[in-house]
């Protein structure tokens, strides 16, 4: 895709004035770094970073049969939950390949919000409009109209707390309020994905600026800083948090990536991909692990995983980097059962070098307390 095609966020001039490095992003020229990943990601995770996430999507679904209708599109029950409270989720194919993961959000009886990731917010837009056809429920993607902007790290109740009067100690994990952020109407939810405590901020287009402002003089004193893409990866990498496009593909099943937990089959009504589902479950055929390698090299998306003294490869490295946390280097693979024990050691190919990984349980961080 040209420069020229790529969409820009409402805070597109404001990282340009911060000098930030831009690049493409799920159909969107986003901000990748500012002052140099390792630096945004440590700040995350000893004050407060600030990240523009204006490219996600925002689907609104409504109407006496919202929660039925979403029932039947995602693997998910969403009519289980409390209205203020959202679980994660995702949207299969038939054939129980993942078309995106969600957060889906319960703001009312029948109202819902579907967050899907930058790249398939069209896609799965286009999949629930068909999903929910002939039921008394309507989408509507807002997807244009709404900035999303959020404060992640140890220090973001206190500055979200500054900006709102909203109850942050009644606001749990996964909870969300209607409410004002800043003096904007806002829908504050306590989502994130760096691994961290935080507040991801929904308001209209027009305030975006105004709100990544006050939030970052609300939190100069407590070390706050812009955070670009580059960062949110590494965080959520530490975190065992899958990514669209890494561990999560349209011929990638949840049971494969880890998430089976995420498929509510303990229901009897039918969703879209239940029967591949229930088949896929008792035998996948890779399975998602952590690694940490155990000599010198970093693994990237796509190198080989071997088992040792075997020259064909077994896996793949789906996300791998240098962990700016725990100073070793880490990453996500697929694997075939029977290689996924915590304590296996396998080999990836780094270049012209086998080495040494060993299988290790996810996550590999976990924020203190």
């Amino acid at each position: 895709m040209s420069d020229a095609a790529l969409r820009r966020t409402p805070l597109d001039a404001i990282h340009r004035a911060l000098g930030a490095r831009m690049a493409a992003f799920g159909g969107w020229e986003m901000p990748i770094q500012y002052t140099g990943i390792i630096e945004e990601h440590r700040t995350v995770r000893s004050a407060a970073g600030l990240f523009d996430l204006s490219h996600m999507g925002e689907l609104h679904v409504s109407g006496p049969g919202a929660a039925a209708a979403l029932a039947g599109a995602l693997v998910t029950d969403p009519g289980r939950l409390r209205p203020g409270r959202a679980h994660y989720s995702m949207i299969c194919a038939e054939d129980g390949g993942v078309l995106d993961d969600l957060i889906v959000y319960r703001l009312g009886e029948d109202r819902f919000l579907v967050v899907p990731n930058a790249g398939n917010a069209e896609l799965v837009a286009a999949a629930l409009r068909e999903r929910i056809a002939g039921r008394p429920a309507t989408l509507d993607d807002r997807s244009a109209a709404t900035a999303l902007v959020a404060v992640q790290g140890p220090a973001a109740v206190t500055i979200i707390g500054a900006l709102t009067d909203a109850d942050l100690g009644a606001l749990r994990y996964y909870g969300i309020v209607e409410t004002e952020v800043a003096g904007f109407p806002a829908l504050l939810a306590r989502t994130g994905y760096t691994g961290e405590d935080g507040f991801e901020v929904f308001v209209p287009a027009e305030a975006a600026a105004d709100l990544w402002e006050r939030c970052l003089v609300a939190g100069g004193a407590h070390g706050i800083v812009p955070v670009g893409l580059g960062a949110r990866d590494t965080l959520r990498l530490e975190a065992g948090m899958p990514l669209y496009g890494h561990e999560l593909e349209r011929d990638v099943t949840p049971w494969e990536a880890g998430l089976g937990r995420v498929v509510h089959l303990d229901r009897p009504e039918a969703f879209v991909g239940r029967a591949a589902l229930e088949a896929a479950r008792t035998a996948p055929r890779r399975r998602l692990v952590g690694l940490v390698l155990r000599d010198r090299g970093i693994a990237r998306q796509g190198y080989p995983v071997h088992r040792p003294g075997e020259e064909e490869p077994c896996g793949t490295v789906t996300s791998g980097t240098l962990s700016p946390t725990l100073g070793v280097a880490i990453a996500m693979a697929f694997v075939p059962p029977g290689a996924d024990a915590p304590g296996t050691m396998l080999e990836v190919g780094v270049r012209a070098m086998q080495v040494p990984a060993e299988v290790v349980p996810l996550p590999f961080y976990r924020r203190p307390g």
